[in-house]
């Protein structure tokens, strides 16, 4: 007989508690004790949302129940995505995380408390999950195993402190997945008789997404907002958008190639809609790693909207997450999660650009809508990506390697034009690092997979410009400008298009020209490559704005310290104004840094179509003490 005021029932226990709370603690307890108190309305509001009851929080712990095993599954999964994109917002050392253990058991009640082996092993199983995590018991799993679409890894038979017998256990993985005997395995239809069942829980899935996706979007917290006055440039007069480099979430980091490309993908796809405003992958990635803020972004990059996201591969899985922030209102604005067959990643990024746009309200034209990767031949993508990535490295060796692999590329579709653009591109970087004899050879293997590009997609803008390029060193300026035109009227919003069609102008004598087409490069990459700035400098030179010219040319060896031929500018441009004293210095500064330095070798090189546009420069490097 039980006594007076207690009684049995059978309930579903949560149990959560965080991990590494003494720690986090230790190192600031006042950050601490305030990150909880968030989080821990965060939890009490789900567990309501979800049927729960609160029903004790003493310091990191925090026990609930609820009359179904769904409902605290359920409510457990939104907690833990919930707490991990609040966590985004956190630095690295300040993340706090939750784990979460599920029973269904048997409890005596005692007014608002319950106690027994179903409250004890809701804790034990706790302390098996993750950080993140989720652990339910046997009895929980068999009530939750065909009821919602969540995968589970068996974890064994666990002996477990003051139980009794062993606890069957069960991780959550909250992806859809069907369990059998324990093993998480694919979704494969093996018999008429299962698709029934298959399209029932398809359509679950579909639900379940669905709401979640909304209840994300109305819980999310209001991020605190930018400021349009603190902005380092003016918002321009459309939708601006930064687009961070998506967080690498695989086990192998050599799988970042991954991640990278699907960013730069989404920004080469919206820099071709002259609707938006869309900042250049080189200042996108200088946040790359960087515990930053929205807010910091946006002001920094001078844009109203933020997308940031995560990318997970594994194997033939791919577990992409995407959201949209508008940075001034500091509200999310779309957020969406895909997790698809790898073959499937041409169309999630097309769904991604797509619902950026619809996101900012504006309406594809049917050329724009062209958004695809250019071959729907996964292995060949992969390989594309892999020598994109080496392009990065900028060396004779990262070239040499991202030749070969976008051969690789090619091997495996002939039709693949991007591929034939990366090894264009990866020949006219060698020709910096290769003999003259050598660097005809590279100019001819460079034009010829260009223009393949070209006969493949004709509105590759990027092969268009690096045609541009092609011709400039070739001397063929017409050429050289008509590319250049051609490829910026196709993806108005990329900064490389403007630059390599100013930087032709510049050769031809258009320095006004060629100066708003740096500038223009120049805001959509606020933190730009520093031959931008070299560039704007000789524009500069040549316009007679000789203060200007020397404030681009220290910017510019505030980046790149040391390189010769600017410092030999910098020398004229202090000789023009006569300031001969810094205009020696620069000169003496050079010839420290290469001996051999003439200024007849650079004249020779130089790729610009008038040797009287620049007589005034070379005469003016003479002039300041560089030899002949």
């Amino acid at each position: 007989m039980t006594k007076e005021g207690f009684k049995r029932k059978l309930t579903a226990i949560l149990s959560a508690d965080v991990a590494g709370y003494s720690r986090l603690m230790g190192e600031d307890e006042e950050a601490t004790v305030r990150t909880l108190t968030a989080y821990r309305e965060v939890l009490t509001t789900l567990i309501q949302q979800h049927n729960g009851k609160v029903l004790d929080s003493p310091g990191d712990n925090l026990l609930a129940e609820f009359v179904s095993v769904v409902d605290a599954v359920q409510c457990a999964v939104a907690v833990q995505k919930e707490i991990s994109a609040r966590n985004t917002e956190l630095p690295e050392n300040r993340k706090m995380q939750f784990r979460i253990g599920i029973n269904l058991g048997d409890v005596i009640q005692e007014d608002d408390r319950i106690y027994g082996d179903g409250v004890n092993i809701a804790s034990r199983l706790e302390g098996l999950a993750e950080p993140g995590g989720i652990c339910v018991s046997k009895t929980a799993f068999d009530h939750i195993e065909s009821k919602l679409p969540y995968g589970y890894d068996f974890m064994g038979d666990q002996t477990v402190k003051n139980i009794a017998k062993p606890v069957g256990a069960y991780r959550v993985l909250m992806d859809p997945r069907v369990t059998v005997s324990g093993k998480a395995v694919d979704e494969r239809p093996k018999n008429k008789r299962r698709v029934p069942i298959l399209v029932g829980t398809i359509a679950a899935l579909v639900v379940v997404l669905t709401v979640g996706v909304w209840q994300f979007l109305a819980r999310r917290p209001t991020l605190e907002p930018a400021s349009a006055e603190k902005m380092a440039y003016p918002l321009p007069n459309k939708p601006s958008i930064a687009v961070l480099p998506f967080t690498n979430l695989s086990d192998d980091p050599k799988q970042e190639y991954f991640s990278d490309g699907i960013t730069e993908n989404i920004i080469m796809a919206l820099s071709k809609t002259p609707k938006l405003f869309v900042i250049a992958r080189n200042s996108s990635f200088t946040y790359k790693d960087k515990p930053v803020r929205v807010q910091q972004v946006a002001e920094e990059l001078g844009v109203r909207y933020i997308l940031e996201g995560s990318v997970q591969k594994t194997e033939n899985r791919v577990r992409i997450t995407a959201q949209l922030i508008d940075a001034l209102d500091g509200k999310h604005l779309w957020a969406e999660r895909y997790d698809r067959n790898l073959s499937d990643i041409f169309a999630v990024q097309d769904e991604i650009t797509i619902k950026l746009i619809s996101a900012l309200q504006m309406k594809l034209t049917e050329g724009e809508s062209s958004l695809g990767v250019g071959t729907d031949n996964i292995d060949a993508y992969l390989k594309y990506l892999q020598a994109r990535s080496q392009g990065q490295k900028l060396s004779k060796e990262s070239s040499v390697l991202r030749v070969k692999l976008a051969e690789e590329a090619i091997a495996l579709d002939s039709d693949y034009a991007d591929a034939y653009v990366e090894i264009g591109s990866a020949h006219l970087t060698e020709l910096w690092y290769s003999s003259p004899d050598l660097s005809i050879q590279l100019l001819e293997q460079a034009e010829l997979n260009v223009k393949k590009a070209i006969s493949l997609r004709t509105d590759h803008a990027e092969a268009r410009a690096l045609l541009g390029h092609i011709y400039l060193f070739k001397r063929r300026f017409d050429e050289a400008i008509a590319e250049g035109e051609r490829a910026v009227a196709m993806a108005p919003n990329s900064a490389p298009v403007n630059a390599w069609l100013a930087f032709s102008l510049e050769c031809v004598g258009r320095p006004e020209e060629a100066l708003s087409l740096f500038e223009k490069a120049m805001r959509f990459s606020p933190i730009s490559d520093s031959w931008y700035l070299a560039m704007l400098g000789y524009c500069y030179f040549d316009m007679g704005r000789y203060e200007e010219a020397i404030s681009a040319f220290k910017r510019f060896l505030d980046l790149s310290p040391g390189e010769p031929l600017t410092i030999a500018s910098l020398a004229a441009t202090y000789s023009m104004l006569g300031r001969e004293e810094e205009a020696r210095a620069a000169a003496a500064e050079v010839l420290k840094i290469d001996p051999k330095f003439s200024v007849e070798v650079q004249r020779k090189k130089s790729l610009y179509k008038n040797p009287e546009d620049v007589k005034h420069l070379y005469g003016a490097q003479l002039k300041a003490g560089l030899p002949e």
